[in-house]
């Protein structure tokens, strides 16, 4: 457990002190959460722009710690062969993948508080009755997310050179984000978009969040099953296919 809890915080200290990471996972959801609260672009078909962009935001975090940063970050030591290296050590490989999804959840939880708290500064709060249930029902979902998209991000990390893996981890996220519900609800996108968008996790994940965070209401089971369906392909097929050098 002391090497496990000794590459956590050496994860975390690598993960926080690079400037890209914290513009992606911090930085760039602030940024869009202030902007489109603020200046009504983007019309969400809410009485308030908060309720529906604050679930919203917090799914692109989680996106961006995910499947962006730990895929992006991954892919570049595989390619350096840091990971082979510490793979061989007494640390182990499932340890060191242990102390990777350990980081990524420390990061969403830090996330979460920042972005909460700009939210509530904003005048958001969570609608509707049995807030205990809600909370865990978005908890439930969020760490759904995570597996979705952290087995997508090391799927591209464990297939591609670095090089390539950075390119399309950037261009899936792109995708993800235009198609994910989170800035742009789906019912303004064309019919059959809006139909394909449903049924990829960034829309599922957006929808459940906003079911149980804005609207105050029990997640929505399409958002259920898509996640769990991702989840567990995502983390399979990731499994199955990664390569540590």
């Amino acid at each position: 457990m002391r090497a496990f809890g000794a590459q956590v915080k050496v994860e975390t200290f690598m993960t926080l002190r690079r400037g890209e990471t914290l513009l992606l996972t911090v930085g760039i959801p602030v940024l869009f959460l202030i902007f489109f609260t603020s200046v009504h672009v983007v019309s969400t078909g809410t009485s308030k722009a908060v309720s529906f962009f604050v679930p919203g935001i917090l799914a692109l975090a989680i996106m961006s710690t995910a499947m962006v940063s730990l895929g992006i970050a991954t892919g570049f030591e595989r390619g350096y062969g840091v990971l082979k290296r510490l793979g061989s050590t007494p640390l182990g490989r499932p340890r060191l993948l242990g102390a990777k999804i350990s980081t990524v959840l420390l990061v969403e939880v830090l996330q979460a508080v920042v972005l909460v708290s700009i939210g509530l500064g904003l005048g958001w709060s969570p609608g509707g009755p049995g807030g205990d249930a809600l909370a865990a029902q978005a908890i439930v979902v969020a760490l759904l997310g995570t597996v979705a998209f952290g087995g997508l991000g090391l799927l591209l990390a464990g297939v591609l050179r670095a090089e390539v893996n950075l390119a399309a981890a950037n261009a899936l996220y792109l995708v993800l984000l235009l198609l994910g519900g989170m800035i742009v609800p789906l019912a303004k996108l064309p019919a059959p978009l809006a139909t394909l968008a449903g049924a990829l996790p960034a829309a599922a994940l957006s929808d459940g969040l906003r079911a149980a965070l804005g609207t105050g209401t029990a997640v929505p089971a399409g958002s259920w099953i898509v996640l769990a369906v991702w989840a567990v392909a995502a983390a399979l097929v990731a499994a199955l296919t990664f390569r540590w050098e």
